[in-house]
């Protein structure tokens, strides 16, 4: 099984911080015919997404329930099913005591992606992650999966190393989707591996 891991806030939405409100959720222009056309090449779709919030104190982890039915919802209404909804509440900073950790869930760590591709036998090297931050990518590239960054100003840091580079750069989802699709029309190349 192969997979599209979506970051969720700047990359499948539009990013409005801390936003739990479904009536405030905008997909991202082009998100939905990115997604279909993902889906219909045979890839699973799992959202990964950060969500310090919840350790901040700003909103409890039930209010996701209701993020994730709304994204459930957008995404069957143009026939894809969501495999997965993976959220990390933690954060070291927090002040909900729980959840105020280091953990390795929290990207840029991989245990979102380790975690999905253990529930969905998902060949993690033949799958992508598409996100708006150098974290994204240096989550997906600990892991070996391809990796794409949407550079619409959300990455303000730029801190690069060796596994933040991500594969692709481009200007929205759609776009991304259009390089997963002539990626899998590509003969098969050589991948690099990153330590």
């Amino acid at each position: 099984m192969k997979a599209v891991f979506l970051d969720k806030d700047g990359t499948l939405i539009e990013d409005v911080p801390y936003n739990i409100d479904p009536d405030k959720i905008r997909l991202c222009a082009g998100a939905l015919e990115a997604v279909q056309s993902l889906a219909a090449a045979g890839y699973q779709i799992s959202i990964v997404t950060n969500q310090s919030g919840i350790a901040r104190g700003y909103f409890p982890e039930t209010a996701l329930i209701n993020v994730e039915k709304h994204l459930r919802q957008l995404l069957a209404a143009v026939g894809v099913s969501l495999a997965g909804f993976y959220y990390c509440p933690h954060h070291p900073q927090g002040v909900v005591t729980e959840f105020a950790i280091d953990c390795d869930c929290r990207k840029p760590n991989p245990g979102l992606l380790k975690k999905a591709a253990k529930e969905h036998s998902i060949k993690l090297h033949q799958s992508w992650i598409i996100g708006d931050i150098l974290n994204d990518v240096e989550a997906g590239n600990l892991v070996g999966c391809r990796t794409i960054l949407i550079d619409n100003g959300n990455e303000t840091e730029w801190q690069l190393s060796r596994s933040r580079l991500p594969n692709f750069i481009v200007n929205n989802l759609l776009e991304a989707a259009a390089v997963i699709m002539a990626s899998d029309r590509s003969p098969p190349q050589k991948t690099h591996t990153y330590s």
